[in-house]
């Protein structure tokens, strides 16, 4: 079997005040926080540059629906075009329609407890 996912891309969650949110895990866990929360830089088992994000977001944020969790998890993979055909397949539940962007593809799917999980074809070299 081709492989599928390939890490932890990102963890998002939803937050009252997640200005104040990244200030305190910068204070008080040290994460070198932005705008967009923390990107931790790690290598694949190939040797080549790797990111996973951490990102606190509004707690209003519609970015999350249909599922109506907390959370979102943001998971590496290959191929994300087959990925998502072959999910189709599987019976698993698609959301929306895939999006490319210079540092990645990304496509949406409902796990069986309705939470959204984001699946994202990095082109780590583009954060560089």
């Amino acid at each position: 079997m081709k492989k599928r996912v390939t890490g932890l891309g990102g963890f998002f969650f939803k937050s009252e005040d997640p200005d104040a949110a990244k200030e305190w895990y910068q204070n008080h866990l040290g994460l070198n926080t932005d705008q967009y929360g923390c990107t931790f830089w790690w290598k694949d088992e190939d040797g080549k540059d790797a990111s996973t994000q951490w990102s606190p977001m509004n707690a209003d944020t519609k970015y999350f629906e249909p599922s109506q969790k907390q959370f979102m998890m943001n998971f590496r993979v290959e191929n994300l075009e087959e990925l998502l055909a072959t999910l189709k397949e599987e019976g698993v539940t698609i959301v929306g329609e895939m999006e490319s962007y210079s540092y990645g593809k990304f496509g949406w799917i409902l796990d069986p407890e309705g939470n959204k999980l984001e699946l994202w074809e990095p082109v780590d070299e583009a954060f560089k």
